[in-house]
């Protein structure tokens, strides 16, 4: 990479991490229509606390949100997390399981999720395989997107939604899937 491909880079991480909170942003919004209804990859999660489970170990039990997020302690993931955080009881009372994926490592996510109080588990992708298997998509081809999925009982996908700056938008989203899902059973 040259020099001005990195700063472009990194210019453009601190501007959606200084707007991001502020930014309505619904231009940004990609629903990913593609993915929603298809069987979720039964992918294995590397989780915080150091233990791995499979997706498929949710099946028949409960219904699982996970949210991609860019990088712990930035300001939108930190508000998407919390945001999250907030809505627990709430997706506890829809039957649904949260957890949270990033590059960072396991250590980094126990700092997080220590500081902020998360009840939920957060997942290690320092390689970018859940992003792949999830086909979550790259702001401007070089930041980690912010997308969340919604995945059923029976392993469907039900949400695949995507908006880099609208954080609190991805719980409002997965609520709103959860209780329809809910309504139909």
């Amino acid at each position: 990479m040259t020099s001005h491909t990195i700063l472009l880079a990194v210019t453009c991480s601190v501007l959606a991490c200084s707007t991001g909170c502020s930014s309505t942003a619904n231009e940004e919004e990609i629903n990913m229509q593609g993915t929603v209804g298809t069987q979720a990859p039964d992918v294995s999660l590397q989780l915080h606390a150091g233990n791995v489970v499979k997706l498929s170990d949710f099946q028949g039990k409960q219904s699982v949100v996970l949210f991609f997020y860019p990088k712990d302690n930035t300001p939108v993931c930190t508000a998407e997390a919390c945001s999250f955080r907030d809505a627990y009881s709430n997706f506890k009372s829809l039957d649904a399981v949260i957890i949270g994926i990033s590059s960072d490592t396991p250590k980094s996510h126990n700092g997080f999720a220590e500081k902020y109080n998360l009840p939920f588990p957060l997942a290690s992708d320092p390689h970018g395989e859940l992003r792949k298997a999830f086909q979550v998509p790259r702001t401007l081809g070089i930041m980690p997107g912010r997308t969340t999925f919604v995945i059923d009982r029976s392993g469907i996908i039900r949400l695949a939604f995507s908006a880099q700056f609208s954080a609190a938008k991805h719980v409002e989203k997965a609520k709103d899937t959860l209780r329809s899902i809910h309504s139909h059973d």
